[in-house]
């Protein structure tokens, strides 16, 4: 099985890098869809009992990750039961302090 990890690199992977309508995982297929507001992409999936969400990091607001996607860089954040957990900016993994919060495994 992949860890968390792994799993967030490969949707950020095939959702933002490779432009895939869809996301797999583990056997699982997910969607990938827009945000009506702002046309983001974002999935949900699941990695095992876990319900994870990943979405495009927006470039119009203020953040230091926001100025990055305006540069061209690709960024998808995770949230994990409302909160952000961790993002993948041009695949490199960054944990934020609500993963140990949750208790999340690597």
């Amino acid at each position: 099985m992949m860890t968390l990890d792994e799993s967030l690199v490969a949707v950020w992977q095939q959702a933002l890098a490779d432009d895939k309508p869809a996301v797999e995982l583990e056997g699982g297929r997910y969607r990938v869809t827009r945000t009506r507001s702002k046309g983001l992409l974002t999935v949900r999936f699941r990695h095992g009992e876990h319900e994870i969400e990943g979405i495009e990091h927006n470039p119009n607001t203020t953040s230091r990750w926001a100025a990055l996607a305006r540069d061209g860089k690709r960024i998808m954040q995770f949230s994990f039961r409302g909160r952000y957990i961790a993002n993948v900016c041009e695949g490199d993994l960054t944990r934020y302090g609500a993963w140990q919060d949750f208790g999340l495994p690597g």
